[in-house]
């Protein structure tokens, strides 16, 4: 007989363990191919007690990017200190781990579930994912050494999601680009992101 009353400290259990292996699943085959039913089933719960911690899959989503993202931070940090990469190798594998984060275990966006996800979220949804996006990529600028302004966080995070979402897309979502140099441009296109970077390391934010 399924257990009909939980503690609050063994529902923020449920609840964790449903945002940690949705990760784990979205990370390892994408969220549109990730279901509620493959979530709920691994914790051991019924579809309707997952839906009393999470109205729709979406909600479930964002809670996942947000879990996420100190463990992308602590990523970022570790090769940053890790002594036998340079700054630039350090910077060049976090983005390049990024794009391919499905052998990494980092959950990435493609340009169909932003859509999806866009389309269903409430303004103030969207209004706090913007602001933990912006304290995300800014963390991470500083992590490198670089003084991060607005214009410099906004940069990074449309260079950074922009290689990553293309490598997502070929051939599916870009068929006409071609599927056998999708690798080495991704190459290019990191490589452009961290001479960029180099080149501000150091600078201060010009005030204006």
């Amino acid at each position: 007989m399924p257990k009909v009353a939980y503690s609050e400290e063994e529902r923020e259990q449920i609840r964790s363990a449903l945002v940690n292996t949705g990760l784990k699943l979205m990370a390892k085959q994408g969220f549109q191919h990730t279901t509620v039913e493959q979530i709920y089933k691994a914790v051991g719960i019924s579809r309707t007690f997952f839906y009393s911690f999470f109205p729709t899959k979406e909600d479930l989503i964002l809670e996942v990017l947000y879990v996420q993202q100190p463990k992308i931070l602590a990523f970022a940090r570790s090769l940053m200190e890790d002594p036998t990469l340079s700054w630039r190798e350090g910077v060049r594998q976090f983005i390049h781990a990024c794009c391919y984060g499905e052998r990494n275990g980092i959950a990435v966006l493609s340009v169909e579930e932003q859509q999806m996800i866009f389309r269903r979220l409430s303004e103030e949804s969207c209004r706090v994912f913007r602001e933990k996006q912006v304290s995300l990529f800014g963390h991470i600028l500083e992590c490198f050494g670089i003084e991060a302004s607005r214009e410099r966080i906004q940069l990074f995070t449309n260079l950074s999601l922009a290689v990553m979402v293309i490598r997502r897309a070929i051939p599916q979502a870009l068929p006409f680009l071609v599927p056998e140099a999708a690798d080495a441009t991704v190459e290019i296109q990191i490589n452009t992101i961290v001479d960029w970077l180099e080149k501000i390391k150091g600078q201060p934010v010009q005030l204006k």
